[in-house]
C-alpha cells in the first residue's frame, strides 16, 4: 500500500516554510525533514513522528497512537499515528508542532 499523499499533503503546508525543510520518499513513505534530521512523515495511512525521549511515554498514553514499527523492532522517540488521531487540524498541527519541537533541538546534519 503506498502512502496516504492526502495526508502528506496536510503535513506539507505546516513544515513547509520552515527553514531547513526537506522532503524524501522513503520507507515505503514520505519523510519529512528539517536541517537534515527526521521530524515526521506518512507511511501507509499512519502519521509518523519523531517525538523525543522527553514525549515519548506521554504520546503513547494518546488514543490512535503506537510505537513505530513497521520492522518488527520498535523506534524509541518515535510513535506512529492512525488517521483519527490527526483527523482534526489542530490535532495534525499540534501533532506535527510536537516533532518539530524535538527535532528543531538537535543539531543541523552536514550534507
Amino acid at each position: 500500500m503506498p502512502f496516504d499523499e492526502a495526508t502528506a499533503k496536510r503535513v506539507r503546508p505546516l513544515l513547509s516554510r520552515r527553514k531547513g525543510f526537506e522532503e524524501k520518499k522513503m520507507f515505503g513513505g514520505v519523510g519529512f525533514l528539517l536541517n537534515g534530521n527526521m521530524c515526521c512523515g506518512v507511511w501507509k495511512e499512519f502519521l509518523i513522528l519523531r517525538v523525543g525521549p522527553a514525549a515519548y511515554e506521554e504520546s503513547l498514553t494518546q488514543d490512535y497512537v503506537r510505537q513505530f514499527d513497521i520492522t518488527g523492532r520498535p523506534m524509541k522517540g518515535w510513535v506512529m499515528v492512525e488517521p483519527p488521531g490527526f483527523e482534526e487540524p489542530a490535532d495534525l498541527k499540534a501533532w506535527v508542532d510536537l516533532a518539530v519541537l524535538f527535532s528543531s533541538s538537535l543539531p543541523p546534519k552536514s550534507k
